[in-house]
């Protein structure tokens, strides 16, 4: 059995690897100069379709036909005909949603689930307090104490984040709280949710059966300074 993958050495010049740091700096997810390349290698070998692939995807096409099945998203006579004329770049402009190199990585997948769970516990157990402990928090951990609510995540620079979380929660049914809600906060966010994850993280352990209290509340709340 072949290996999985193989180490390969190259040299580079110093300009293009400045230029690969600055596309990798550009990236939602800022990948290391090894994913970064990995990714770039991908991306320009484009689609590749085996000839079993080929012959396989005409036959999807003939059977549609012959079922008389309409689809409403792809197009068989055109994915047809850019085969049999090896315009393999066509299907990626046509169907860019399908032909791309991004994958979430577990990590992040991880962090968001994370930061999910803390903000579920942190709403739950601010909405059932009495007045007086939530204008306990408004006071005491102010300016995040009045609206005790989950932001989301930002749209512009934190957009795996975002599209992880959406995912989960629109698609799989998790975290169904914020089923509804835009989730974009317009803000980058990751910072300070690693700092209430920080508070956060050993008093999770003991909130089996109970709910985060408002002395709780306000702990987290204050590391978002």
């Amino acid at each position: 059995m072949p290996p999985k993958s193989e180490r390969l050495e190259i040299r580079i010049e110093t300009s293009t690897l400045t230029r690969l740091d600055q596309w990798a700096a550009q990236q939602p997810d800022r990948p290391t100069r090894s994913d970064a390349v990995r990714r770039l290698i991908e991306s320009g070998l484009g689609v590749q379709i085996s000839d079993g692939d080929r012959l396989i995807v005409m036959m999807l096409r003939d059977l549609q036909r012959g079922l008389n099945i309409k689809s409403r998203e792809i197009d068989p006579d055109f994915v047809a005909e850019a085969i049999w004329g090896g315009h393999f770049w066509g299907l990626e402009w046509e169907y860019s949603g399908l032909f791309h190199t991004h994958t979430d990585d577990r990590e992040s997948v991880h962090k968001v689930v994370d930061i999910l769970d803390m903000w579920a516990f942190i709403e739950e157990g601010y909405e059932p307090l009495t007045d007086a402990d939530k204008a306990r928090i408004e006071g005491e951990a102010e300016p995040f104490g009045k609206h005790v609510t989950f932001p989301g995540f930002d749209g512009n620079y934190e957009t795996q984040r975002l599209g992880i979380a959406r995912f989960l929660i629109d698609k799989m049914g998790r975290f169904e709280r914020f089923k509804g809600r835009d989730l974009n906060s317009h803000y980058p966010t990751t910072l300070t949710y690693d700092r209430m994850l920080e508070v956060f993280e050993p008093i999770r352990v003991g909130l089996t059966g109970r709910r985060l209290s408002a002395s709780e509340i306000i702990k987290i709340l204050i590391a978002k300074k």
